[in-house]
This record gives C-alpha cells, structure tokens and sequence, in this order.
C-alpha cells in the first residue's frame, strides 16, 4: 500500500500559521508554508496531538456525520468504553446506551464486553508466545502506524490480536442480518470514536477486514446524547452494574486493563514522546524481560483522546472509581475463561495475516547519492543555529536541514546570518540534484548574505 488514508486535515481557511501544531506534533510531520500549516504525510501517524493544540480549530478530523444514518435499514452504535467517562458518576453504561437509541440508533452494543473477551484471549496469547518480547499491545492505531513507519523492525512484536470493535461488529452484523432477514450491506454499524486515529481502521484498515461502515466522533454526539439521557424511560435501561464487563471497561485507561487481568510484568506508557523513547529502549535490547508493552498514543489512555469532552484527569477517575465498584461487587468478566479459551482455540481472535513495515522513504533512491545527501544533511545542520525556533517553517533545525537536502526548503528560510560555508554546500547539494529529475534543478538558492546560482 504505497499510501496512508490520513484521518485529519488542515482548514486554511481558518490556519494562521501560529505553529502550535508543528511544535507538538510528536512526529515532526507539520511544515508550516506561505504561512499555513501542512501534514508530511509520510510521517504523519493520526494521533490528534495538533486538533488539541490549534487555537483556531483548523485541524479538522474526518469522522462521519451524526445524520449519515439513514443510508441503512437497520443502525448499531458501538460506543467506545471512553464514552462513559464523559458524564456524572451516577450515569451508568446502561443509561447512556439506551440514549444512544433515542437519538436514532436501532441498537447499541457495549463494547466493553468483547473489550474483556478480547483480554482472557490476550492472556491465553501470552501464556503461550514464546517470540521476540515485548509484545507492544495493539490497540492504538496511532502506536502501530508509529512501528510501521518509524520502527518497522518491531512489527514482529506487535500483538497478533484482532481489534474488540473488529470482532464486535462481525458478530453483530452476521447475528442481525440472521434475525431481521436483510442483507449484512444492509446494516451500518458506527464507533463512537474518542480520537480520529480510529477511522484508520476503518478506512483503511492495517490487516484484514474492519467490518464497521464509520465512525462518529465524541464530541461530535456528546451534546445530543447529553439532552435525551434525562429523558431516558428507566424501564428501558437497567441501570445496573451487573451488566457491565470490568475487563472491558478497563481498556479505557492506561494501566487498567491488565491490571484487572492480574497481568503481570507489563510496562504501562502513554504519550508518544514517552513511546518513543520506550521503543528506542527496546529496539536497544533494554526491555527484552518486559512481557507486554501496553502503549496508548493520548495521555490517560482513551479518555484523554482529541475527540473527547470531559477533562481527561475526571474521565480517569470516573473509570477508575467504575472499576473499584465493580471488584467491590465482585462482577468479573462477562463471559468465562473456558468460553474464551474455546474460542480462542478455534482462532476466533487471531489476525488473518501479519502487520507489515512501512518505512520512510530514503534521501534517494540512489544509495549513492542517498549517502553524500545524509552527509550534506549533517553539514547543513552543524552551521545552523540549533535553536529549533521553528519560524523556518520546519520544528527543529535538523529536519529543516532534511527539508534543505529533500528540496523542499531554501537555505534563505533560516532568518539567522548563516556562514558562507553554506554556500558551498549548497554548490554540493546542487550537484547531488543534477541528473535525480528533481523539480528544484535550476532553482535559485538564497542565503541571507546573497544569492548563488547553480
């Protein structure tokens, strides 16, 4: 697949080239030119990181529409755990399911419960894996775009599980196309998405099917479903813990998922510049006695997604104060191990097919001249001001000197008295070009001392 579906764009419209989501994009994937922002989209992972930042509201995610219902004869909401974090704690998952109904749903099913299936399932696994470690837990898409494309030796190591909304939504759709007598092309089954990274999923799914049709974001339906929850006939919800699965509900938060499993020796990290640090550890042989890497893109987990309403540090505690009623009663899963270990068995959780890198693409494909343009990256670098001020219009001044090799920057974007020594190099850079096909052969390099030509 030589291109990723992107879940985000850019409103230039509304862009003023401020720099805030260049500057915490975890990636460096955000150049600002003509003073507006743009997506590298090589580099881009999806993690939401810029929608939080802009001031202006010009990242704009691509979820679908709240009325892009009525394409199907029958409609299934499949709400994300992080859901229930989003209102008061005397508002249970029950509750907010049957809104989901009033607001124009035919069903809603808690994913919560495939959630806990999905864990017995991911300790059956690691009971039995005997391969590379850790294994780096699937269940951020941003996390494994972020293997994929910056750390495409550890594919190996992510956890070969199917998806709990991918499994959900294939039993939901066989199970109803059986009993309303239609065809399953015929059902449209939505993800309440707290973040944008999960519409990769679904547009474009990493292995396999997805077997979803879109994905609606939180804040996109918060507010609708926050005015028909205390109009919601008590008789059709239970209002009941018993119903809810502790295993599942666990996935919404760093940290809790395995720990209601009773996992042990798992490393919990959240926050990409935290992932990355992590994955340069393990790429280094640091973490080889680490069982399981548990790694979530947003802070908190998914309760701190870009998509979400509720204040992260709330939404955490309303799930953590959730799980410690649910061990309190004693609810467990709400299916049993030996269910689980059957299914599991019959490789009802295992992916059809391994992840697969997608590395940036080199300085050149001519290893030659891919060389002398890193060593050319490294020159330019050494007489730039390394102050990462960013008005260049690249974060840092390393990939503003990438940005210089690759041609898609001018030497004269740096406002700072750069030696003449870069002059020279330019000469060099130029010669590399020579003969490549390159749109900038011929083009005028400025430097703030004064032009050079070819």
């Amino acid at each position: 697949m030589s291109q990723f579906f992107h879940s985000i764009r850019i409103d230039t419209d509304k862009c003023d080239g401020r720099m805030s989501c260049m500057r915490v994009c975890p990636t460096q994937a955000i150049r600002i030119r003509n003073g507006k922002a743009v997506i590298v989209e090589a580099k881009s992972i999806d993690c939401g990181e810029c929608i939080k930042a802009c001031p202006n509201g010009a990242i704009v995610p691509l979820t679908d529409p709240f009325g892009d219902l009525g394409r199907f004869k029958h409609t299934v909401a499949i709400p994300s755990p992080a859901l229930y974090a989003q209102f008061g704690a005397s508002i249970l998952p029950d509750r907010i399911l049957a809104g989901l109904k009033m607001l124009g749903f035919d069903d809603a099913v808690d994913l919560a419960i495939i959630c806990g299936d999905t864990s017995l399932a991911i300790e059956q696994f690691l009971e039995e894996y005997n391969g590379p470690k850790p294994v780096i837990f699937n269940a951020c898409p941003s996390v494994v775009k972020l293997i994929q494309v910056k750390y495409p030796q550890l594919v190996d190591n992510i956890l070969p599980i199917k998806l709990p909304k991918r499994l959900a939504a294939r039993e939901i759709r066989e199970r109803k196309s059986e009993e309303l007598g239609i065809e399953p092309q015929e059902i449209g089954i939505f993800y309440i998405t707290p973040c944008p990274a999960k519409m990769i999923a679904i547009k474009q799914p990493t292995v396999g099917g997805c077997y979803l049709d879109g994905a609606i974001s939180i804040s996109d339906i918060y507010g609708p479903l926050l005015s028909v929850l205390e109009s919601v006939d008590q008789s059709s919800y239970r209002e009941s813990l018993e119903s809810v699965c502790i295993l599942g509900i666990g996935w919404a938060v760093a940290g809790e998922m395995h720990r209601t499993l009773k996992l042990n020796n798992v490393l919990d990290v959240f926050g990409i510049s935290e992932i990355v640090k992590t994955f340069d550890d393990i790429e280094r042989g640091k973490l080889h006695d680490v069982d399981l890497v548990v790694a979530y893109s947003c802070q908190q987990g998914c309760v701190g997604g870009s998509l979400t309403v509720e204040n992260r540090y709330i939404a955490y505690n309303k799930i953590l104060r959730l799980l410690e009623t649910l061990e309190k009663e004693n609810i467990e899963a709400c299916r049993t191990k030996r269910e689980i270990r059957e299914r599991y068995r019959n490789k009802c959780f295992h992916l059809e097919q391994r992840y697969e890198p997608r590395p940036l693409q080199p300085l050149d494909e001519d290893l030659g001249k891919a060389i002398m343009k890193r060593k050319l990256k490294e020159e330019i670098y050494d007489l730039l001001p390394k102050i990462d001020c960013g008005i260049c219009g690249a974060p840092t001044c390393m990939t503003f000197a990438e940005d210089v090799v690759t041609g898609e920057a001018q030497p004269s974007d740096c406002i700072f008295n750069v030696p003449s020594k870069l002059v020279e190099l330019t000469r060099e850079l130029a010669t590399v070009l020579e003969g490549v096909g390159s749109s900038d052969r011929g083009r005028e390099w400025t430097v703030s001392q004064g032009k050079l030509k070819k």
